[in-house]
């Protein structure tokens, strides 16, 4: 018994020091675009290391316990050094549930053919009589929302669609010349009684893409520098999360608000379809911005549909009255 004991003891140890090994990795991120892989899993690290720091604690030897103490609290605050500054960061002033001149977004990655519901998650997006629904991989659901919800849509490469209440004033999708790392998106400008705003949305890489998975967001800082951006609500599915260097980075590229913060909106349930679900969110990968000129009100996390992504909901209003 003492040797499965200790036997166990070890491969708890070793557990130890992957995550404290993964999330020091991960803090080469500020320089390698590769490392920085491992800032997105950053929670796991976190929950593995403290498990590991428990156990130390708890269950272990005497003669194992510190070693597994240390190298559980050391993956726990390298982890948590990647983690806290999204949840310390400043936001701006918020707008009272009451503000005028309201304004209710959808933010969906719908999964293409492999969303398991569609019909539900057709009947649910236009249940919440959103006035804006960006979606990714969304062509299979496009006459639906439009014919059921009375929706314009504004389609984009690889199936971006910004659905609007409203028709648009103008609508873009011309790249970038000579970009070729531009993501997919689509761009409308729509009116409103404090001035006309626009809604871009996008869809990034996999991070595993390193290099260009910098050069969209590279892409996507110079489109916003075409123009003013103080009414900009820029929304999608970017593939990576705040803990990591790369979105830090575009955050004060793209010079605008990220309104979400640390929510978790993947996996919605499983993977792939042939895998089994999780029973919670790993990464929050979509996410909302916005410019100056819009005060949020309200930011939650949509239920699950057939997705493999939870949507997210945001209602904005204007920051100036006109």
């Amino acid at each position: 018994m003492e040797m499965l004991r200790s036997f166990f003891g070890v491969q708890v140890f070793l557990i130890g020091l992957l995550c404290a090994g993964a999330a020091l990795a991960a803090h080469g991120g500020r320089w390698s675009a590769h490392l920085d892989v491992f800032s997105h899993f950053a929670p796991l690290w976190l929950a593995g290391a403290l498990l590991v720091a428990l156990y130390g604690l708890t269950l272990a030897d005497p003669g194992s316990r510190r070693g597994l103490v240390v190298v559980g609290a050391l993956g726990a605050a390298l982890a948590l050094l990647l983690i806290a500054p999204e949840y310390l960061r400043r936001m701006g002033p918020r707008a009272p549930a009451d503000a005028p001149g309201q304004i209710k977004l959808i933010q969906f990655n719908a999964w293409g053919i492999g969303n398991r519901a569609p019909r539900e998650t057709v009947a649910w997006l236009v249940g919440q009589r959103a006035d804006i629904i960006v979606v990714q991989e969304g062509a299979a659901l496009e006459a639906e929302i439009v014919r059921r919800g009375g929706y314009h849509a504004v389609s984009g490469p690889a199936s971006v669609i910004i659905f609007s209440k409203a028709k648009p004033l103008t609508a873009q999708l011309t790249p970038l010349p000579g970009r070729r790392a531009q993501p997919p998106l689509a761009r409308a400008t729509f009116a409103h009684p404090n001035g006309a705003f626009t809604v871009i949305g996008v869809h990034f890489v996999w991070p595993i893409y390193g290099a260009f998975h910098q050069a969209q967001g590279r892409a996507v800082s110079e489109i916003l520098r075409q123009g003013p951006t103080d009414r900009t609500i820029l929304t999608g599915d970017f593939n990576s999360t705040p803990w990591s260097f790369e979105r830090r980075r575009e955050d004060a590229m793209f010079r605008l608000e990220r309104r979400t913060r640390a929510l978790f909106t993947w996996p919605a349930g499983a993977v792939a379809p042939s895998t089994p679900p999780l029973p919670f969110p790993l990464l929050p990968i979509d996410h909302v911005y916005a410019g100056p000129g819009w005060r949020t009100v309200r930011v939650e996390r949509g239920p699950k549909l057939g997705s493999d992504h939870f949507p997210v909901v945001v209602i904005l209003a204007p920051s100036v009255e006109r």
